[in-house]
């Protein structure tokens, strides 16, 4: 079971078009931070923010190389929030013939 604070972070990584678009080139492997710069076309500072973003959700990994760091899809990170959506949109019958308030 996932705590709701990390289920909020991880939601988080994914509530931005740039954060996807991100994702989406992650998703055919390791890029630098410097191609990713040129890719989604934002500034410096606004990459790191939304790297920061993808990588506290545990999503993202990144590993520095010189002066640049090389980023990719974390599978632990990918499973776990894969987890999170289907815990969220599990649907349980226990409740299912329960009336929904006392009359």
């Amino acid at each position: 079971m996932i705590d709701e604070k990390k289920m909020a972070v991880i939601f988080k990584a994914f509530c931005d078009e740039n954060r996807i678009r991100i994702l989406k080139m992650l998703a055919t492997g390791e890029k630098c931070g410097c191609k990713l710069l040129e890719e989604i076309n934002v500034t410096q500072p606004t990459l790191s923010h939304h790297m920061k973003i993808l990588c506290d959700s545990g999503v993202v990994t990144g590993r520095k190389e010189g002066k640049w760091t090389h980023y990719s899809i974390s599978p632990q990170g990918a499973r776990m929030a894969v987890q999170c959506l289907q815990e969220l949109t599990c649907i349980s019958g226990s409740n299912e013939n329960m009336p929904c308030c006392e009359k």
